[in-house]
């Protein structure tokens, strides 16, 4: 215990807040506009494959992170695509992608480094020279920018009316399905860079590395009530939760018991301490335009 709460103790937390933080924010931007994004841990997954390869060939860490990004994006477009454009359940399509991903990762690591369990080690963000960690750098930055743009800013204010109310917004002329397509896309890309973040931080691609931690972030989105500082709030907790059984892994409990604390964690906050959750009206609601 004389450990808990110093400063590596906190940084920990930190950093394994991270893959958690950017994805949950992502969910907001999709929920917030009406589109269930239950794809995230596929997402997360691809991303971090991605993210790996990119920098395996490459040697360069940058563009290994914006490898990640960009799968994150392509494969939240097929789920834009599945959900928005031919109005298929949301729920159905994200579980078909978190399996295809699952498969494929494993697949193209196969072919890439002869392994389909995991890659070759890649080089990490410490290549950078820098001081500070510049993706918790950057997660705050996302943090506060979303909440300003979900609250403050005209893209914001039609996003929350498409995920209201569908019919009061095409009717004052917002492309319903356009401002749905970005709000997802948007989801992606916070989801790839979480990916990116796993691969960089553990220096290579391990199969299935996501662990349900997409899962996990869009629990805590709705923990959060769908707002950008209560689900870093919540992405935090859990990160300290996880933190907290790192501590714990040699103290002679059974290892199982201490690796499912924090999904035990986030059973109770969901069921017992977060009140009544609305999210918004026309959440998971295909939008079907009438003529």
């Amino acid at each position: 215990m004389q450990d808990l709460f110093t400063i590596a103790f906190i940084f920990q937390t930190f950093r394994i807040t991270i893959p958690y933080l950017l994805p949950s924010i992502g969910a907001v931007y999709s929920e917030k506009g009406g589109v269930v994004n239950i794809a995230l841990e596929g997402i997360l997954l691809s991303g971090a494959f991605a993210a790996t390869a990119g920098t395996y060939y490459t040697g360069n860490v940058l563009f290994g992170t914006l490898c990640g990004v960009v799968c994150g994006v392509l494969v939240a477009l097929i789920h834009s695509v599945i959900t928005i454009t031919y109005k298929a359940n949301q729920i159905v399509s994200g579980i078909a992608i978190n399996i295809l991903a699952f498969g494929v990762t494993k697949f193209f690591c196969k072919i890439i480094f002869n392994s389909s369990s995991n890659s070759a080690r890649i080089p990490g963000l410490e290549t950078l020279g820098l001081p500070f960690n510049p993706f918790l750098i950057l997660c705050i930055i996302i943090i506060a920018v979303t909440y300003y743009v979900i609250y403050r800013t005209r893209f914001g204010l039609r996003l929350r009316a498409v995920g209201e109310n569908p019919e009061a917004a095409d009717s004052l002329g917002i492309n319903v399905n356009r401002i749905r397509y970005i709000g997802v896309l948007i989801s992606g890309a916070l989801a790839g860079l979480g990916g990116a973040w796993l691969a960089l931080d553990q220096h290579s691609f391990t199969d299935g590395m996501s662990a349900g931690r997409g899962y996990i972030a869009l629990a805590a989105m709705i923990i959060g009530k769908w707002n950008p500082l209560g689900a870093a709030a919540a992405c935090l907790l859990f990160g300290f939760a996880e933190s907290f059984t790192l501590q714990f892994q040699d103290s002679g409990i059974p290892t199982q018991f201490i690796q499912m604390l924090p999904y035990v964690l986030t059973i109770i906050v969901l069921a017992g301490f977060i009140g009544k959750a609305n999210p918004p009206k026309a959440d998971g609601i295909p939008y079907e335009k009438k003529d």
